[in-house]
């Protein structure tokens, strides 16, 4: 009988871990997963370990000359200098022992996830190890080595023939699967994310529509900063309908970074658990309508790792899995396990306090102004229907 959605996770994947102060915490998973543990909402038979990808399938985005690079650093053969010209080794993508096995693994993670969908033996798969979007063909970037999401498109075109939309609510631009993709027809990518007029990577314009053949299958929704819930999910309802009702794909992959949120230290959004509790939703609609059910997530950012990621990441795998959204009170053995740990109070609650935040001043401007992007962003589309 086919399942419903699997989890692939082993403790494995913490060993990507560039240091403890480090913002990329894959804590974060931990955290994921003992909160749905504490809720009965996963089971040890949906969990499904996470192979490590090859060589061969890393190469079908990555040069084999940084492959070669990324080995070295992990073994300590690298030096700073030669290191730097890929993206290695510098404050944002620092040098870790076995870079290469760990980064590989997350790549097979999503491998992993991928086969169970496609083979058919679930109709959602969540890895959220993955989501790794700012890796380039021959350089590290934004603290990501390898782009899982990146190779998974390419292995599920070879692999299965399959036309894939690429969704992105990561608040950073997720600029290194678009650009491996920017002249491919037969990939859509769709990001939503804060402008990069303050954030890095600074790309993702409405402009950036995909290049030759591949025009007009790139689909960027830059938002303003200090963007709220209901401009946020108003944006992203739409370009979801339009664009996959446009493109029509075979199969979605979501990246589901958990930076868009009010307390994330490194973005200037004014998001709240509102949202994550939606995109998932309306994910899950869009697939089962368009692509009988074919649904693979990845993680992604989110660097509130205590009060905002576990939060966000367990309504992915609860809307993944069919189940009821939880309200009120997080589990009090959750709670009494983390705080000791935590640098912060914990939410104690699966909701925000209210008032999270003093009101905006510039709401109405905001609004309007992200309004008119999404009226730009989807002009080709809705002046041809």
């Amino acid at each position: 009988m086919k399942k419903n959605a699997v989890f692939i996770f082993s403790e494995d994947q913490l060993s990507y871990s560039f240091s403890d102060e480090h913002p990329f915490n894959q804590k974060r998973i931990l955290l994921t997963l003992d909160l749905l543990k504490n809720i009965n909402a996963i089971q040890a038979e949906d969990i499904i370990p996470p192979r490590i990808a090859t060589d061969e399938e890393i190469l079908l985005v990555h040069d084999e000359k940084f492959v070669e690079i990324v080995k070295k650093a992990g073994k300590g053969e690298l030096s700073p200098a030669a290191g730097e010209i890929y993206g290695i080794g510098t404050e944002d993508t620092p040098i870790f022992p076995n870079m290469h096995e760990a980064s590989a693994l997350l790549v097979g993670g999503t491998l992993t996830a991928v086969d169970e969908v496609m083979e058919g033996r679930s109709r959602h798969a969540l890895n959220l190890g993955g989501g790794l979007h700012h890796g380039f063909k021959g350089r590290a970037s934004g603290f990501c080595v390898y782009n899982d999401s990146s190779v998974a498109i390419k292995y599920m075109q070879q692999k299965y023939g399959a036309r894939v939309l690429y969704i992105d609510t990561d608040a950073h631009h997720g600029d290194g699967v678009q650009w491996a993709f920017y002249d491919d027809p037969n990939v859509c990518t769709l990001s939503i994310h804060e402008t990069g007029r303050y954030l890095f990577p600074g790309t993702g314009k409405i402009t950036e529509r995909g290049n030759g053949p591949g025009y007009g299958t790139s689909f960027n929704f830059p938002i303003d900063a200090f963007t709220e819930d209901d401009s946020f999910l108003a944006i992203y309802r739409a370009a979801m309908m339009e664009v996959t009702e446009y493109f029509k794909p075979d199969v979605i992959l979501t990246q589901n970074g958990a930076d868009a949120h009010y307390f994330d230290p490194l973005t200037h959004l004014y998001g709240t658990m509102n949202i994550y509790k939606e995109i998932p939703r309306i994910a899950q609609e869009i697939a089962d309508e368009y692509c009988d059910g074919r649904w693979i997530a990845v993680g992604g950012g989110g660097y509130d790792i205590w009060r905002v990621v576990p939060r966000a990441w367990a309504h992915l795998w609860i809307a993944m899995s069919g189940q009821e959204q939880p309200t009120g009170p997080l589990p009090q053995k959750w709670l009494d396990r983390w705080q000791k740990e935590a640098p912060i109070t914990l939410i104690q609650t699966w909701e925000d306090p209210e008032p999270l935040y003093k009101p905006i001043p510039r709401k109405k401007e905001i609004e309007e102004k992200n309004a008119h992007m999404l009226e730009q962003a989807l002009h080709t589309i809705r002046t041809n229907n």
